[in-house]
């Protein structure tokens, strides 16, 4: 007897958008993250949330990565609201004993997939 599987491309595609965006997460470093975010980018840290340029959205996800640096990031679910040239994608954080729900938001601007919002919560 043969395994079918079905695959639901759709769902395959929205997450590959996020596999790069999850792999530069795991690196820890904030200089290749800054790579994929946007010009300004709204950011939340455990419940403190406020609007970064660019460098200084660097600035604040470097200080992160010192404090809980990453030692796994899984994506858990990805979604894309093409009407919006939305897509966003819950992923799971763990660095040592402490565990963040990441949320990453992002927006199709001019042809490139730039991420516009970011919350870490425990």
């Amino acid at each position: 007897m043969g395994l079918l599987i079905l695959t639901n491309h759709n769902v395959y595609a929205q997450y590959e958008k996020f596999t790069s965006v999850r792999e530069v997460f795991k690196t820890g470093n904030a200089k290749e993250v800054s790579a994929y975010l946007d010009q300004s980018i709204e950011m939340r840290i455990d419940g403190n949330i406020d609007s970064y340029s660019k460098a200084q959205a660097e600035f604040v996800l470097r200080d992160f990565f010192k404090k809980h640096p990453p030692t796994e990031v899984s994506i858990v679910h990805a979604r894309e609201l093409p009407q919006k040239n939305l897509h966003f994608a819950i992923c799971r954080y763990q660095s040592n004993s402490e565990r963040y729900n990441l949320l990453v938001r992002m927006k199709e601007i001019n042809g490139q997939n730039l991420i516009t919002e970011l919350t870490f919560d425990k």
